[in-house]
């Protein structure tokens, strides 16, 4: 438990030291700590009991909210329209020790929020600036919100293929689709909580 959350207070002081190297700025260094921090605790059921991850997911809002009051860690609050994600991911990791005790639907959901969030948000600000479209005043792009889909649909593939319970391609496929219009519908952040929260729960439903 204390080396895990001394492994997230490590990449979020290599982000900082980026961050005022210049190295990682804006959403860049933002998805750095999302993908990095996210795919991390993806794994923590597999060596943390769930009350543990309910008690690192409380030190670990704690913590965020403290840094955006103080403006301890710029790196990933250094984004220009209003959000809350930060906040949300802490919430979610462990909000979703409820919805689930399975350790491959909860890999599974928060790999939703870190990797396909956040290589959609890195691709899509480097090769979707020709098709960009407005979402309740946000900015998103066919190439992100493409790679958001692909990315959810290996998610899920691989959880039917290597888990307990196989699933029809056709869930496979409903699934991505309905956790990429979640991901677009939830502004200010909100999709970290939306689309976890919603692929646990099919999930487990189909489970």
């Amino acid at each position: 438990f204390v080396l895990s959350i001394f492994a997230i207070f490590i990449v979020l002081l290599a982000s900082e030291y980026g961050w005022r190297k210049k190295w990682l700025r804006g959403e860049f260094g933002r998805k750095f700590v999302h993908i990095s921090v996210g795919s991390f605790v993806a794994t923590w059921p597999y060596f943390m009991t769930w009350n543990e991850i309910r008690l690192a997911s409380v030190a670990f809002l704690i913590v965020v909210a403290a840094s955006q009051y103080l403006g301890i860690f710029k790196s990933i609050h250094n984004v220009q329209r209003p959000t809350y994600g930060e906040l949300f991911f802490a919430a979610i990791v462990g909000l979703l020790t409820f919805v689930t005790q399975s350790k491959g639907i909860y890999a599974a959901a928060l790999l939703q929020m870190s990797l396909a969030d956040g290589l959609a948000a890195v691709v899509g600000l480097q090769y979707g600036k020709r098709s960009q479209y407005q979402v309740f005043g946000h900015t998103k792009s066919v190439v992100g919100t493409m790679t958001f889909f692909v990315t959810s649909w290996t998610i899920l593939l691989s959880y039917s293929e290597f888990g307990t319970h196989g699933l029809p391609i056709g869930l496979v496929a409903f699934g991505a689709l309905i956790a990429t219009a979640l991901e677009n519908l939830g502004s200010l952040g909100f999709d970290n909580l939306m689309v976890p929260l919603f692929v646990a729960a099919l999930l487990e439903r189909l489970s």
